[in-house]
């Protein structure tokens, strides 16, 4: 089957803001798939591997997991099929969570909404914006899209560098730009951010190095 990875990147709503001393970077989009069957692909570690990275650890209410060359936290709530939130980071500082919910759609299908929200440095907000980590869950979502629909995106070491996988950033970096102006940043600073994110994530392909943060 066809899967146009331009189309599937618009299929996502995106929201950004604040909460307490955080920012929070909110996605939702449908699924053509039932709840139980979203669940099972977020959940089961063998599952998680064919579309996200390769998870070890114990992924039950009140267990640790760890996301090959990625973050990794604890369950910290768990209600199946519906709901769970995990601690997010790439270390103990980190006070990061990532919610994820889903909900019954209309013909079978599913809503999912992920929320992740961080204490971020200012000035790493400031240079970056939302699409620092949006940007990766854009790509996360769009990567459980094919797993449901059964479409294999091949060689992820490929797919990175591809011109479609450049072109699928770009527009998921652009896309951030304008969900940052609707919480109301200034036009000038979101545009700077997203062209700050785009150089992020599309590096020249002679090399370049990639912000931490």
């Amino acid at each position: 089957m066809t899967f146009d990875l331009s189309t599937e990147i618009d299929k996502a709503r995106r929201v950004t803001g604040d909460r307490d001393d955080a920012r929070v970077v909110l996605l939702s989009r449908t699924y053509d798939a039932p709840v139980e069957d979203v669940w099972d692909a977020c959940t089961d570690a063998d599952r998680i591997a064919r579309w996200f990275l390769p998870v070890t650890g114990d992924l039950r209410l009140g267990g640790r997991y760890q996301l090959q060359g990625n973050a990794g936290g604890e369950v910290r709530e768990c209600e199946p099929p519906r709901r769970f939130l995990v601690t997010w980071g790439m270390s103990e500082e980190d006070r990061s969570t990532v919610e994820l919910r889903l909900a019954p759609a209309d013909g079978g299908a599913t809503e999912l909404t992920l929320e992740h929200v961080a204490v971020v440095p200012p000035e790493f907000w400031d240079r970056f914006g939302p699409g620092a980590v949006g940007v990766g869950w854009d790509l996360t979502l769009v990567g459980l899209a094919a797993h449901l629909a059964g479409v294999d995106l091949g060689d992820p070491a490929e797919l990175e560098t591809s011109p479609r996988m450049r072109a699928l950033q770009t527009a998921s970096a652009q896309l951030w730009r304008a969900a940052h102006e609707s919480s109301g940043a200034d036009p000038a600073a979101a545009e700077a951010a997203a062209a700050a994110t785009t150089a992020f994530y599309v590096p020249p392909l002679d090399g370049g190095a990639t912000p931490a943060g």
